[in-house]
C-alpha cells in the first residue's frame, strides 16, 4: 500500500510539470500583425509562433523551407516555384494554398499596401499558381535577397478573411494560437493541438508576453518569479545582481541592434557633410558604450554588424579627434559653434547613448539639446513617418538592413546614386562572395558620407530560470520562437 501511495504521488507530481512560460518585453508592440507594422516587438510575439512565412530564418540566421517545402530558380534568375505544404491550416480552419499565398503577397506589394517591408515585394512582376500546392513567382528583375526577405516577419501568410483583423486577433498557421491582449499588460497565446507539423513536438500549452518597461521592475519581476525569463534585458548594469541567483542564469549573446544617431541629412546643418562627419569625429565610441551599455557593445564604422557577410571594420574612417572635429566645423562655416536638438526615445540605451554625446559635441562648442520622445507611438509618427525632426537615436533591429539608406523617402533624407548602385548589383547576383564584396563598398560609402552616427552594436543580454530551455541565446532577426522552449525535467 505504501509502494503504491508513492507511485500515484509520483505520478501526479509527473503530471503537474510546468508547460507554460511567462516572458518579459520592454516595449509593447502597437499591433499584432507584422504584414502592416514595422515595429519589430511585433515579431517578438507573433513571428513563428503565430504567424509563418513560406521561408524563415532559423537560429543560426539561415534560410530555411516553413511553409513552402521546396523552391526551383530558373537559370535567369527570374522565376521562382514554390511547391507548398499540404495539410495546412489557419487557426480558424482555413486551409493554406497557392492562393492563399498568392492573396498575401498581392497584398503586401500593392498600390495600397501598407507592408513595412513592402519594397521586398517591388520586384515581383506576376504571381501564378498552376494548382493549389504551386507558387510561381515572377520576377522582373533579379532579386538575390527574395528567399531571405521570404522568411522575415513582415512576409507571413495570411487569410483573406481575417487579415483585416490581425492586428488585434492574429490567425496564423503557427504552432500557437492568439488567446488574449490586455493592453498594457500581457499578450496570451496557447498552444495549437492541430499544428501541422506533427514533428515539432511542441511542449509549452501557454505562453505570455508581459510588458515591463522600467529595468529595476524588469529586475525585481524575474527575482520574484513573476516572470520566467527577460529574453532582452534592458538594464546592463544590472546584470551582476543575478550572479547570486541560483535560479537565474545570464546570457549575452550577438544582435543586430545598430545604434545609430540619424541625422536630417536634407536640413542645415546636416545637409553639409562636413558637419556629419565632424560629429563623427568628435565621438568616442568606447566611451559611449560604457556610458550607455555598461562597456557591453561592438564599436561600429557603418550600418552593418560584424555577424553580417562582408563586414568590413570601418571604425577608423573617422578617428575620434577633438581637433580636427573642431577644423572642419570651422571650414563648414560653424567656427561658433551650432545648436541642434536630438529626438531620443524613453528607452535607457537611448537617453544614457544622448547624454554622452551630448557631453562630447560640447568639446567642440556644439550644443544638443535633448528632447525625450515617446517610442514607439511618437516617435514613428514625428521621425519615422514626417522626418519632423534634426536628429535622433535609436536601434535598428532589421538584419542586413543597409538598403534603408537607399529608400527614398527614409527618415534619414540620405540620397546617393552611387550607394544605391551598389545595392542594385547586389540583387543582380546569387553568388555569396559577390554579394560580400557588394556589401563591403556599401559600407565604405555610408561610412565616408555619415548619414548617421555609427555608434555601437548591442549584445543580446538575456536572463532567464536555469531550468528554461530552448531559448534563443543569439539574435539574426530580432524574435522570441517558442516552438523549442520546454522546461527541464
Amino acid at each position: 500500500m505504501v509502494a503504491t501511495a508513492a507511485m500515484v504521488v509520483g505520478q501526479g507530481s509527473a503530471q503537474a510539470a510546468k508547460s507554460s512560460v511567462t516572458l518579459g518585453m520592454a516595449v509593447e508592440p502597437g499591433g499584432l500583425d507584422p504584414t502592416i507594422g514595422a515595429q519589430v516587438m511585433i515579431g517578438q510575439v507573433t513571428w513563428q509562433n503565430v504567424f509563418e512565412g513560406l521561408t524563415t530564418i532559423d537560429r543560426a540566421g539561415k534560410v530555411v523551407p516553413l511553409l513552402a517545402t521546396s523552391w526551383d530558380v530558373s537559370p535567369d534568375g527570374l522565376t521562382y516555384t514554390f511547391k507548398l505544404r499540404d495539410g495546412v491550416k489557419f487557426h480558424d480552419g482555413t486551409a493554406f494554398d497557392s492562393a492563399t499565398a498568392k492573396f498575401t503577397l498581392e497584398r503586401a506589394r500593392g498600390a495600397d499596401s501598407v507592408n513595412p517591408q513592402k519594397r521586398y515585394f517591388s520586384t515581383i512582376a506576376t504571381i501564378e499558381t498552376p494548382d493549389a500546392a504551386t507558387l510561381v513567382l515572377k520576377l522582373n528583375q533579379p532579386t538575390g535577397s527574395l528567399l531571405y526577405w521570404l522568411g522575415w516577419p513582415a512576409s507571413v501568410m495570411v487569410a483573406p478573411n481575417t487579415a483585416d483583423n490581425n492586428k488585434v486577433t492574429p490567425v496564423g498557421t503557427g504552432p500557437f494560437k492568439f488567446v488574449n491582449w490586455a493592453k498594457g499588460s500581457q499578450v496570451e497565446l496557447a498552444r495549437n493541438a492541430d499544428y501541422w507539423n506533427k514533428e515539432v513536438a511542441v511542449k509549452i500549452d501557454r505562453a505570455s508576453f508581459r510588458f515591463i518597461g522600467d529595468p529595476q521592475a524588469q529586475a525585481a519581476a524575474l527575482k520574484a518569479g513573476d516572470v520566467d525569463g527577460f529574453p532582452e534585458f534592458g538594464a546592463p548594469e544590472l546584470m551582476e545582481s543575478f550572479k547570486g541567483d541560483a535560479r537565474l542564469v545570464t546570457v549575452i549573446g550577438n544582435t543586430e541592434l545598430k545604434v545609430v544617431a540619424g541625422m536630417n541629412n536634407a536640413t542645415k546643418p546636416f545637409s553639409d557633410k562636413r558637419v556629419r562627419q565632424a560629429l563623427m569625429m568628435a565621438v568616442d565610441r568606447a566611451t559611449v558604450i560604457e556610458g550607455a551599455w555598461s562597456g557591453l557593445g561592438t564599436a561600429i564604422g557603418s550600418h552593418y554588424t560584424p555577424n553580417d557577410p562582408g563586414y568590413v571594420d570601418l571604425t577608423g574612417t573617422w578617428p575620434y579627434d577633438v581637433e580636427k572635429a573642431k577644423a572642419l566645423l570651422a571650414e563648414a562655416g560653424y567656427a561658433n559653434g551650432l545648436t541642434f536638438t536630438i529626438k531620443a526615445p524613453q528607452m535607457a540605451y537611448a537617453q544614457r547613448s544622448a547624454q554622452v554625446l551630448q557631453a562630447m559635441f560640447a568639446e567642440i562648442g556644439v550644443t544638443m539639446n535633448i528632447e525625450t520622445t515617446e517610442f514607439p507611438a511618437k516617435w514613428v509618427s514625428d521621425v519615422l513617418k514626417a522626418a519632423n525632426y534634426e536628429m535622433t537615436i535609436v536601434a535598428h533591429a532589421e538584419p542586413m538592413d543597409l538598403d534603408i539608406y537607399a529608400r527614398d523617402p527614409y527618415y534619414f533624407n540620405y540620397r546617393n546614386p552611387a550607394f544605391n548602385d551598389v545595392l542594385a548589383k547586389v540583387q543582380e547576383t546569387a553568388d555569396p562572395a559577390e554579394q560580400a564584396r557588394l556589401y563591403g563598398e556599401a559600407q565604405k560609402i555610408l561610412a565616408e558620407d555619415v548619414p548617421s552616427l555609427f555608434l555601437f552594436v548591442m549584445p543580446k543580454l538575456g536572463v532567464w530560470d536555469g531550468k528554461l530551455k530552448g531559448l534563443w541565446e543569439n539574435e539574426p532577426i530580432p524574435s522570441n520562437v517558442l516552438t523549442d522552449v520546454h522546461w527541464a525535467e
